[in-house]
């Protein structure tokens, strides 16, 4: 099965979404993000990944394309890729996760830091979610 997380710039939630679905998925599922945009990898949320054993430093923040649109699942993360998503082929399923945007956070550096942890975790849990859903064996990282 293929799984393709779209936001606005492939930078935070999309991101963290594709970590989390590929560690969690253990292979059963082929995980990828893209964006609207592409603004680059966010450092803090490489760091809030690390921090439970995920490693999404070497994925790409990536333009979408329609090779991508070919999933068997599209989950858009913000209200923007929602509205601009492409048109969808026709047998291609299509959920929308209204996750803020944890870039947007604002105060110092820890409490920037608490938010892309809360993001984090929700969309964990979210992922959590969509395995069960999707009767897939979930593989816990390691911390």
């Amino acid at each position: 099965m293929k799984v393709l997380f779209l936001c606005t710039g492939n930078s935070c939630r999309s991101q963290m979404a594709e970590g989390w679905l590929r560690t969690l998925g253990g292979g059963a599922v082929d995980a990828a993000s893209a964006g609207i945009e592409a603004h680059g990898k966010n450092p803090r949320a490489i760091a809030a990944m690390a921090e439970i054993g995920i490693d999404i430093s070497g994925q790409q923040s990536r333009i979408v394309t329609d090779e991508m649109l070919q999933a068997d699942l599209v989950i858009t993360v913000c209200g923007h890729a929602d509205e601009h998503c492409p048109v969808l082929p026709p047998r291609v399923r299509k959920l929308h996760w209204p996750i803020e945007d944890p870039a947007r956070a604002e105060g110092d550096a820890a409490a920037v830091m608490a938010r892309f942890r809360e993001i984090r975790d929700e969309i964990g849990q979210r992922v959590h979610g969509l395995l069960e859903e999707l009767q897939i064996a979930i593989h816990e990282p390691h911390a």
